[in-house]
């Protein structure tokens, strides 16, 4: 199939060996992080996703607030093996914090009491097409990316260090850098299980 969306998305893959070197500059990666957040889909427009773009020392800093929050719930004896994944992340040149703005999905839940319950569950699919989004822009950038979900672990030092809204729910986590390795292949479960048409 020739489709440019498709040949990107088929380029968005996790990449767990990351480097420090990207093919474009910090503005411009910031740039481009923000233009595909900037235009990713939200229920009502809501424009609830919200991102923190951490590089060099701040990435660092992020991922040592991870690694101390893991070491009070790790055993010390399987914390070595915590430790080298984490640093796996760190090693990259940056990283995107996802956050949903809580008091946007309460404002619409007050303005449309009809949909409340709704709009949290919107929320979340707001946060995963804008993850989706920067991953794929990434992607065709030639950068490597992996998504984590280290929350709520290191949340509160997060807020702190950064002073971030209270309203801010961080929801994952995009460490991103050079590719230091390639991908293996990537299987897919029978179309007959996961397709049905229809007319």
């Amino acid at each position: 199939m020739s489709n440019t969306f498709i040949a990107a998305a088929t380029r968005r893959r996790s990449q767990y060996a990351l480097g420090k070197s990207l093919p474009l500059s910090q503005a411009d990666t910031t740039a481009l992080i923000q233009e595909a957040v900037r235009q990713a889909p939200s229920s009502f427009n809501s424009q609830s996703s919200r991102a923190v773009i951490l590089f060099g020392d701040e990435s660092l800093k992020f991922w040592g607030f991870v690694k101390d929050a893991l070491r009070q719930i790790v055993p010390a004896d399987a914390f070595a093996d915590t430790e080298k994944k984490v640093d796996s992340f760190a090693a990259g040149a940056g990283t995107v914090l996802f956050y949903e703005d809580t008091a946007t999905v309460q404002a619409l839940q007050e303005k449309f009491p009809l949909y409340a319950d709704n709009f949290p569950v919107w929320s979340e699919h707001s946060s995963g097409i804008a993850q989706y989004a920067v991953w794929t822009a990434l992607a065709e950038a030639d950068i490597g990316a992996s998504l984590q979900h280290y929350n709520p672990l290191p949340d509160a030092a997060v807020a702190a260090e950064w002073d971030l809204p209270s309203t801010w729910r961080l929801r994952a986590q995009m460490p991103f850098g050079s590719h230091e390795a390639g991908f293996g292949e990537k299987t897919f479960i029978d179309d007959a299980i996961r397709f049905r048409v229809h007319g």
